[in-house]
């Protein structure tokens, strides 16, 4: 934008000035309209193991292609943001781990049934420090851990697939007193890295995030007895179009072939 200055004298001042006023005016008011388009934010919720794949690839993706938005993450257990969802928080997309928390916010009208897709699937997966102390090889040798790191059920999808799995394999009851649980699926993948776990059960996505765990046995098909489905929505109260855009780039290809990098794989 043009810089005027005043001259030697008043006229001349106001001459330049008039000038400025002219053929300045509208790009002035571009400007401004520029810069409340360039406000626009999505504020998205999601499961804490969509992090990775949002924050380092996803969002700058979409930022890229649309430089007037912006992106704000909040990650954590799903449990915890459907309270905070049904607590008023300023959310436009909830992303969540499990079926459970959309469907009770659905319940709740609190978020757009319309706008819901299944979009992403996970595994559990056993997972010990790098160094395996315990020399843990499946699921079966879990009674010879000390301590066993879990999502909370109360709050942590992993957590309830976890309580699933290992009562349908009559490994829960035995193995109670061991558990250590985490308040979200990252927090027991960090206990079991620094060894302040013999073990930990998390989705295979957290695993493949650091060198510092080791996969050793999955969940079998048959101790869950729905797929761990990731579903997607807009919420009710939501007016924001980008979000929508938002939502709709998530499920195009490009979108799901980041996410498949990241370990998931489109919900059949």
């Amino acid at each position: 934008m043009k810089k005027c200055q005043i001259g030697l004298t008043a006229i001349v001042g106001l001459i330049f000035l008039g000038g400025c006023a002219s053929s300045d005016g509208s790009q002035n008011a571009t400007a401004a309209t520029t810069g409340d388009e360039a406000d626009t934010t999505i504020n998205l919720a999601a499961a804490a193991s969509l992090e990775y794949a949002f924050e380092e690839e996803l969002i700058p993706m979409y930022e890229k292609e649309h430089d007037n938005v912006k992106i704000e993450g909040t990650y954590d257990s799903s449990g915890n943001l459907q309270t905070q969802i049904e607590q008023g928080m300023d959310a436009d997309i909830f992303f969540s781990a499990a079926t459970q928390q959309m469907d009770e916010l659905i319940g709740e009208e609190l978020i757009d049934k319309d706008s819901e897709i299944g979009l992403l699937e996970n595994k559990l997966v056993l997972i010990t420090p790098e160094d395996n102390p315990k020399e843990l090889e499946d699921f079966a040798d879990l009674k010879n851990a000390d301590t066993i790191a879990i999502g909370d059920p109360e709050s942590v999808p992993a957590g309830q697939y976890a309580q699933e799995s290992l009562t349908n394999l009559d490994l829960w009851g035995s193995l109670e007193d061991r558990f250590s649980m985490g308040t979200n699926v990252t927090q027991v993948l960090n206990w079991t890295a620094e060894n302040s776990a013999d073990a930990g059960l998390v989705y295979e996505t957290d695993a493949k995030t650091t060198d510092e765990v080791i996969v050793i046995d999955e969940a079998p098909e048959d101790s869950i007895k729905e797929p761990i489905l990731y579903p997607v929505a807009q919420l009710s109260e939501s007016r924001n179009e980008e979000a929508k855009s938002f939502l709709e780039f998530l499920q195009t290809d490009e979108a799901v072939k980041v996410f498949e990098d990241y370990g998931f794989t489109a919900a059949r």
